[in-house]
């Protein structure tokens, strides 16, 4: 291993060693109880986001298989945060980065990667693959392919992943083995993370994993059809994908809730009058099936507690999920109202009613 790799991967360490860990919030819910409602708060990573962890894994990973060298063009293929959070990592390392991002993307997350030294490649969404290989291909540079190595470069057994520290954080709740982890998809190294994890510990835990529309993950959870495509992608930024991506292990995963768009949005908003914070949409995907679960358990008239997430910040999303004529435009305005009333009723009843 040459002096520089070594070098490097002693800069990540220590940035490591620099952050501490994200906090695990309790939600109250005053119609709720007996279940404990807790979210890991992961927008607040140096980066802004769940994405950090992936971005810190992919860069140790191509280090160790001597991919990345002195002077390694580091390209991939994101929708924002991963983007982001490796221009983070690349900025540490002195690398060149370049993300190739789908058109649409949102502002904020574009200059968030500049702000890094990053550059932007911008491309169709159905594009982003191909062009990833090719730049990698001309510049002699390393393609991260999140999509193809989030599930294996977490180490899912423990070294402070994200499932480690879930359940090292709920040791002295009332509840301390979560009833339920509920997270959304983009890679499905996240969820593939927590769900070997809990396998491996033993725990009884089930893992329900929220997927948006526009997305193939749910459908390929109940037919395993590989070649399943999804013409429209998502637009929640960050999870569902137009195809099924191979980071996406279903066999760990006990339940997926399918979540309308209008759902997450109005989700989000819901969340800012309850918390005073702005989430994002993948966080609005996940509580959104949350709620849902926890309105099936309270009916049953069960105990127990609930873990989902805060997968980054709604500050990035002022151009979109926050601005009223983005959302009139998208036709999402009055379709979120049926959906934010139920979660109203929701809050003052404890159950969701269907809409």
């Amino acid at each position: 291993m040459s002096t520089w790799v070594s070098q490097a991967i002693s800069k990540i360490e220590a940035d490591f060693q620099r952050s501490s860990d994200t906090h695990l919030h309790r939600i109250v819910l005053p119609a709720v109880e007996n279940i404990y409602l807790y979210v890991k708060d992961e927008s607040t990573h140096p980066s802004g986001s769940l994405k950090h962890r992936l971005a810190r894994s992919l860069f140790l990973y191509g280090l160790c298989n001597g991919k990345i060298k002195k002077d390694t063009t580091i390209i991939e293929a994101s929708s924002g945060s991963t983007a982001i959070s490796e221009a983070y990592f690349a900025r540490i390392l002195q690398l060149p980065f370049i993300a190739v991002v789908p058109e649409g993307t949102s502002q904020e997350k574009i200059e968030q990667i500049t702000f890094y030294g990053g550059r932007c490649h911008f491309v169709k969404p159905s594009e982003i693959y191909l062009e990833a290989e090719k730049l990698a291909k001309e510049l002699d540079g390393h393609y991260m392919n999140q999509f193809t190595y989030a599930e294996r470069a977490t180490d899912w057994r423990g070294n402070n992943n994200i499932a480690e520290s879930m359940f090292s954080q709920m040791k002295l709740e009332p509840f301390p083995v979560p009833t339920w982890i509920i997270v959304s998809a983009g890679t499905g190294g996240t969820s593939a993370t927590i769900g070997r994890f809990i396998r491996y510990k033993g725990y009884a835990t089930q893992l329900c994993v929220a997927d948006p529309t526009y997305s193939v993950f749910f459908d390929y959870y109940h037919t395993k059809d590989p070649t399943l495509t999804c013409v429209e992608c998502s637009n929640i930024e960050g999870i569902g994908r137009p195809r099924v991506e191979p980071s996406f292990v279903s066999s760990v995963i006990d339940r997926m809730i399918k979540v309308p768009d209008e759902a997450a949005f109005a989700t989000i908003h819901f969340l800012f009058k309850i918390l005073n914070r702005r989430c994002g949409g993948s966080t609005g995907t996940n509580l959104y099936a949350t709620f849902q679960i926890i309105s099936e358990l309270n009916a049953q008239g069960m105990q127990g507690s609930i873990v989902s997430m805060i997968c980054d910040s709604g500050e990035l999303y002022g151009h979109t999920y926050y601005d009223d004529l983005w959302l009139k435009e998208h036709h999402f305005d009055k379709k979120m109202d049926k959906y934010f009333k139920q979660l109203e009723s929701f809050y003052e009843t404890g159950i969701l009613e269907d809409v």
